[in-house]
């Protein structure tokens, strides 16, 4: 074993005890207050948040939409995470940007920039993996995916569950149904929503959208490239073992 894959697999350790912790990692607003700016937003901007993610989640789950290039072969570890690590950096960069430009229009163009940011973050999932190795043609790579994504933007009980199905993929993915449409959307779209609705919808407020638009893109399309990384060192650590 080399010197960087011992220490990938020390960050790998590290990662997973706050994966199983029983405290909120994730952390979060009150609900109350979640529940009094939800109020404030006209309901046309709810229904237009709640229909950008289903249908993002549909595209996945029928592999449309994104264009990826073949699973790279024939590199160590520290090679791939080297490109993987370029990647998250110019999707983070990007998202920012675009974060800060639709902050700073208000409601309308704030509203573009859910279908866009997903967009984005669902991109960069697909490159990783296929940096990673794997074909996300294969359905049950976009399953998860699809995981990866949940475990980053959901609540603590959540988490934990996703956490336990993707540490158990090997396993898991031989009782995947033979139907991809069989992917529980609504829970997806829901945990997702309800996790970054506060920091989204404060985005659409003048005067402060661009800010907020720009950091809350930066922060939490990094926290989705840290997790996607670990889930995949995840894999690799389990292939490992059987070799």
């Amino acid at each position: 074993m080399t010197e960087y894959e011992q220490r990938a697999l020390d960050d790998l350790r590290i990662w997973q005890q706050k994966m199983e912790s029983t405290t909120s990692y994730f952390g979060g607003l009150p609900k109350k207050f979640q529940n009094r700016i939800n109020k404030i937003i006209p309901e046309k901007v709810h229904i237009a948040i709640t229909a950008a993610i289903k249908q993002m989640t549909r595209g996945v789950i029928a592999g449309s939409g994104f264009t990826t290039a073949r699973p790279v072969t024939d590199l160590s570890l520290e090679e791939r995470e080297t490109k993987v690590q370029q990647r998250i950096k110019f999707y983070k960069n990007t998202a920012a940007t675009e974060g800060a430009i639709t902050g700073a229009g208000g409601i309308l163009l704030g509203l573009a920039d859910f279908p866009i940011w997903l967009t984005l973050k669902m991109k960069m999932l697909h490159e990783i993996a296929s940096l990673y190795g794997y074909d996300v043609k294969n359905y049950k790579e976009r399953i998860f995916i699809l995981h990866i994504f949940q475990l980053t933007f959901s609540s603590q009980a959540q988490r934990n569950k996703t956490y336990a199905f993707l540490e158990n993929w090997d396993t898991e993915s031989q009782n995947l149904p033979e139907d991809i449409n069989e992917f529980d959307w609504r829970t997806f779209q829901l945990e997702y929503r309800d996790y970054i609705d506060i920091a989204k919808l404060l985005q659409l407020v003048p005067g402060i959208g661009a800010v907020v638009g720009f950091y809350v893109n930066y922060r939490l399309t990094k926290k989705l490239g840290n997790t996607a990384l670990n889930a995949y060192r995840m894999r690799w650590k389990a292939q490992k073992q059987l070799t």
